[in-house]
């Protein structure tokens, strides 16, 4: 029986934790377009986990190198396993670990997905991973697996319509057709949209204003976000737990903005010195 093919790929993630508290995690398998092999989803689940884990770090931007995003899901060393083999393919022990690391996860805390190139198959599904996307203009998404019979299993059938809406998402899911820049942009797939080359740029531009507001107002609302989108009952439930979410921010960080406010900070809709 063959064996999964497990290159020793030290650098194949690259981790940089910034004293600002912005951290990057790379995708270095150059050499396969950045797709993720067994090791490989290991190494960037641990990234994201230490992220997550790491209080002093408060925004990630996750890109690939070499001007791709991720190719997906190494599928020469898929094609070494042996049908019996294939349902445990890329799965790792724990319960949070997917074939592609840390797609599974819901990480409380901002992830700006810096998209260069293709972004296709089990790299859309990372991409998936950010709160937004910052996608250069000449990016590729796409269900690219479609031709191949390799299903979506890294969240791509729950976060993509969650993002783009049920009817574009079965458009993408169905055909597996790529999807340039600017239609992706128009759906609500990419948020931005830059010049080639200026993805990672803009997205530590983005994470650098994240930085300056009231960490725990902002991070209540976003959970609030998620829990509306996935986890609500009804829109009572979802509004119910809005209120009981961010209550606690009223005493902790909003009167102090509001005095901030009255003091002449951030008038006529200003972002300056905060």
């Amino acid at each position: 029986m063959k064996q999964p093919s497990q290159e020793l790929e030290p650098d194949a993630v690259l981790y940089h934790a910034s004293p600002a508290g912005i951290t990057t995690i790379t995708l270095n398998r150059c050499s396969r377009r950045n797709a993720v092999d067994p090791s490989t989803a290991q190494k960037l689940y641990d990234a994201f986990h230490q992220y997550e884990a790491d209080a002093t770090q408060r925004v990630c931007v996750f890109h690939g190198a070499n001007s791709t995003f991720c190719a997906g899901a190494d599928l020469q060393a898929f094609a070494n396993t042996s049908p019996s083999d294939t349902p445990h393919f890329g799965h790792v022990q724990g319960r949070n670990i997917a074939p592609m690391g840390p797609s599974r996860m819901q990480i409380s805390k901002p992830v700006i997905s810096a998209v260069s190139g293709y972004a296709v198959a089990g790299g859309l599904e990372l991409s998936l991973l950010g709160d937004m996307r910052v996608v250069e203009e000449d990016a590729v998404f796409g269900v690219f697996c479609r031709r191949f019979g390799v299903p979506l299993i890294d969240g791509g059938t729950v976060r993509l319509q969650a993002i783009v809406g049920l009817g574009r998402a079965m458009d993408m899911i169905l055909t597996g057709r790529p999807v340039g820049a600017t239609e992706a942009l128009a759906m609500g797939l990419a948020n931005r949209v830059v010049p080639k080359g200026k993805a990672v740029e803009e997205a530590l531009k983005i994470a650098e204003q994240l930085l300056k507001f009231p960490q725990l107002c902002m991070n209540k609302d976003r959970q609030s976000a998620y829990y509306a989108a996935y986890e609500a009952k009804s829109f009572q439930d979802a509004m119910r737990y809005e209120f009981a979410n961010a209550e606690m921010v009223l005493s902790k960080e909003s009167l102090n903005g509001a005095k901030r406010f009255a003091g002449g900070l951030g008038r006529s809709g200003s972002f300056e010195k905060l």
